[in-house]
């Protein structure tokens, strides 16, 4: 494509990232709140003086001590100033309100408003920075109003920025002025999305293991990565230094499925076990006993795990104990997937079906039935099932009433990946297309298609508030918008693509992709890529 760089890998140590055009996840944002801070320079608006602001930094025409911002703003725009507000009496209590601000100092009437931001609605955000842009002059810089946390905090509320906690704390860049942690947490990540959308690719992180096995489950989370293979271990990486820092060995069968949170990995196998790992010590915790076949897929919430498998039942365990909580039986065929809330829990099977549980009776509440063939993926957001089936179709499901809400058509092949935020789901299929939808609607909002599309089926994807990154059989990783659909560039583009390489797994953080990648024939050899798009803002 013309303009585009591609990166690729190569099947030996000899392949290299060659550059080309990118995106990023959760969850917040990407891929996946907002913290508490300072009101700071909506200062003007007390009657005691900014600490800091000196008259001398604001120059000749700086407000005494006793101006209020009030008065600058009258002087600026007189009565006009209300032209935003709705004609209606003032509350009652308005004025004892405002005689107790008065009497605040300083860092109280700070406080208080800290905690009246909190309380805002970004309309009324808006409309107090409306009033501060409004009052510009040279008694009221707008570099002060540039660095004032207001606005940015609305900034990064718009954009679902979390602030990070070692930002949290103002600190002086210069004489008078305060540094907006705000600002620093939206700029960079405006540099972070501009590193996925169209920064120089880095030379990735190569991390071998598990020979020439296919990497069947991955899970990445903080700087910790675990993969799990059907060589019967799982591996436990850095996503810093791309170090194995242990190899998790017991299993006497391959590794189908896996969950981690903090230094705790569970993992599933066809050895008909759970076990239950600590990733920084590599010892086995917990051997969970009770299946009768392989346990092909598994849900963790807090410090319960729901596995199910080819036996048709599933099983709520306690993983601190390693006790089996309740059983949970009605589907008449292997369970494909599953979804765990902390209160209820969600089925697919190859029965056709999808079940919704209470487990502290285990007992099926609803029955969900309309799929032709077997169920593959499922999403619950506590409301909503999204159930997607090799008969080609995803089905939208109210919890509660057990009722099919949409029938989404369009792909033609079997739905084996989705992702839902929110009302928005991101859907791959074997058809090797990606769609978006609003299951509100029920509409296909974009179908991820085009002369860059995938060649082959799609194995996995996820997406965030921008960007949606996407995994094939045909050895890419490709990085696409959200918002309109459009194709942004290659991430990977492995050499043996189309001849045999894969890429069979992806997970992306805010800052990082991890790919895992191999083949079935020995054109690619087994390894994890980690890709990086941080930055060093100062």
């Amino acid at each position: 494509m013309s303009g585009q760089v591609v990166s690729r890998v190569g099947a030996s140590r000899r392949g290299q990232w060659v550059e080309l055009p990118l995106v990023r996840t959760s969850s917040k944002s990407v891929w996946h709140g907002v913290a508490r801070s300072s009101a700071g320079y909506a200062a003007c608006a007390m009657a005691s003086p900014v600490p800091g602001l000196s008259p001398r930094t604001l120059g000749p025409c700086t407000p005494s001590p006793t101006t209020t911002f009030g008065d600058l703003r009258n002087a600026k725009v007189g009565q006009a100033r209300r032209r935003h507000i709705p004609s209606v009496a003032p509350p009652p209590e308005l004025q004892d309100w405002l005689r107790t601000f008065q009497r605040w100092t300083g860092p109280e009437k700070l406080l208080a408003l800290d905690e009246l931001i909190d309380r805002c609605e970004p309309a009324q955000i808006k409309y107090m920075m409306q009033v501060i842009d409004g009052t510009s002059s040279p008694c009221c810089p707008r570099r002060v109003l540039a660095e004032d946390n207001l606005l940015w905090r609305e900034k990064c509320r718009e954009e679902g920025i979390e602030e990070p906690l070692h930002l949290r704390k103002r600190r002086l860049l210069s004489p008078g002025f305060m540094y907006s942690p705000w600002k620093f947490a939206f700029l960079r990540q405006h540099r972070i999305d501009m590193n996925w959308r169209s920064g120089e690719l880095r030379p990735p992180k190569v991390l071998k293991g598990h020979d020439d096995h296919v990497i069947t489950c991955l899970q990445f989370c903080g700087n910790r990565i675990v993969s799990g293979s059907d060589d019967n271990t799982l591996k436990v990486w850095s996503a810093v230094t791309g170090e194995c820092v242990q190899t998790l060995v017991g299993h006497t069968g391959g590794v189908w499925s896996s969950q981690m949170r903090d230094s705790v990995v569970i993992s599933g196998s066809t050895d008909r076990t759970l076990k239950v790992w600590n990733a920084d010590s590599g010892e086995c915790v917990h051997t969970l006993y009770g299946h009768t076949s392989t346990v092909r897929c598994m849900h963790l919430h807090g410090n319960r795990v729901v596995s199910g498998s080819r036996d048709a039942t599933l099983r709520l365990w306690d993983i601190e104990t390693g006790q089996c909580l309740h059983v949970l039986m009605g589907h008449v065929a292997a369970v494909r997937c599953v979804q765990y809330d902390g209160n209820k829990v969600v089925s697919g099977a190859y029965d056709y079906t999808v079940k919704v549980w209470d487990p502290e009776s285990e007992s099926c509440t609803h029955t969900l039935q309309g799929h032709t063939n077997r169920v593959y993926s499922l999403q619950f957001d506590g409301t909503h099932i999204v159930s997607g089936s090799l008969d080609t179709s995803i089905r939208v499901w109210d919890v509660e009433s057990g009722n099919c809400l949409h029938t989404l058509m369009g792909h033609q092949s079997l739905t084996s990946g989705m992702e839902l935020r929110d009302n928005i789901l991101v859907s791959g299929n074997a058809d090797s297309t990606v769609k978006i939808w609003d299951i509100k609607t029920g509409q296909c909002l974009q179908t991820l298609q085009g002369p860059s599309k995938h060649q082959s089926a799609v194995t996995c994807l996820q997406f965030s508030s921008k960007f949606v990154v996407t995994s094939s059989d045909d050895g890419t990783v490709k990085l696409w918008d959200l918002k309109t659909g459009e194709f942004v560039r290659n991430l990977v583009a492995l050499e043996s693509g189309g001849s045999g390489g894969v890429v069979w797994r992806i997970r992306a953080s805010n800052t990082k992709l991890v790919c895992a990648v191999g083949s079935r024939n020995g054109t690619e050899e087994t390894k994890l890529l980690v890709l990086d798009f941080d930055v060093d803002l100062k």
